[in-house]
C-alpha cells in the first residue's frame, strides 16, 4: 500500500468518555451516544486532526456525512461554518441519536436526516441531489440547475463507515466514492476514514506522495486511517 506516512502525535489518553463539539460555534457542546455497539464514534482525536486540515474550509459549504452515526462530523462542520447539512443513517435507532443531536444544537432548518442505506442513496438519489444549490441562481430546470456546476455550492462530504466495509464491503465502497467525487461540485473536499488494513491506492484519484500535492492526502492516526481529497 503506497501512501505518504505521517505519524500521529496525538495521544489517546485525551479521549473523552462523552462526546462534545471541538470547536466554532457549539464548541463544547454535549452530542449523545447511548453505547449502542453499532455505532462507532469516530474518536475525538481523529475528528480534532480531521478539522485542523479542513475545519477553515468548512464555511460556506453543504456537509454530507454519509454513515452519520451520531451526526458528529456534520454537526462539527456546521458549527464551523457549513451552511447546511445531509444525513444519512441507515440503522434506525442510530437515525434517532442524530435527531436528537440535531434538535439539541437546534439546526433542523439547515439539516436533512435520511433513514436510508448510503448505497442506495448513493445510486437512487444522489444523481438527482439538489442539496446545496443557491437559490439566487437556480434556473426554472432544475436538471439544468444541477448539471451546471456554478449553480451548486461546494460539498464537505464525509466518509466514515465500520472499518469493516472496505474489507467487506468494499466494491460497494469504492462505487459510492466514486459517485460522490463525480456528482460533487468543483470544490469539494473528501474525507475517508478506514483502518490500515484498506489499500488508499484502491481509491479514485491517486495518492499524493508529498505534502500538497495532487491527489489523496493520506495521514495515519492509529488505528484510523485518514484520506483528504480537494476537487
Amino acid at each position: 500500500m503506497a501512501k505518504r506516512k505521517t505519524k500521529s502525535k496525538l495521544s489517546d489518553s485525551n479521549q473523552p468518555t462523552e462526546l462534545r463539539i471541538i470547536g466554532g460555534h457549539f464548541r463544547g457542546r454535549k452530542l449523545l451516544y447511548h453505547g449502542d455497539p453499532v455505532t462507532r464514534p469516530m474518536k475525538h482525536r481523529v475528528r480534532e486532526a480531521i478539522f485542523n486540515l479542513v475545519g477553515i474550509e468548512a464555511k460556506g459549504r453543504h456537509a454530507i456525512d454519509l454513515f452519520a452515526g451520531t451526526g458528529a462530523l456534520g454537526l462539527e462542520a456546521l458549527s464551523r461554518g457549513a451552511i447546511s447539512a445531509t444525513f444519512i443513517e441507515r440503522h434506525i435507532p442510530t437515525s434517532r441519536v442524530v435527531a436528537e443531536n440535531i434538535a439539541a444544537l437546534e439546526v433542523e432548518d439547515r439539516t436533512q436526516l435520511l433513514t436510508t442505506s448510503a448505497f442506495l442513496w448513493g445510486k437512487r438519489d444522489l444523481p438527482n441531489a439538489e442539496f446545496g444549490m443557491r437559490n439566487s441562481e437556480l434556473r426554472a430546470d432544475n436538471d439544468s440547475a444541477i448539471r451546471n456546476p456554478q449553480s451548486a455550492i461546494p460539498w464537505l462530504v464525509f466518509s466514515s463507515p465500520p472499518y469493516s466495509f472496505f474489507i467487506d464491503k468494499v466494491d460497494e465502497m469504492l462505487e459510492l466514492i466514486g459517485a460522490v467525487k463525480e456528482q460533487a461540485p468543483a470544490g469539494s473536499i473528501f474525507v475517508v476514514e478506514a483502518d490500515e488494513r484498506f489499500d488508499f491506492e484502491k481509491l479514485p484519484g491517486k495518492v499524493a506522495q508529498e505534502k500538497k500535492s495532487e491527489g489523496w492526502d493520506v495521514r495515519t492516526y492509529r488505528p484510523a486511517v485518514v484520506g483528504v481529497w480537494r476537487k
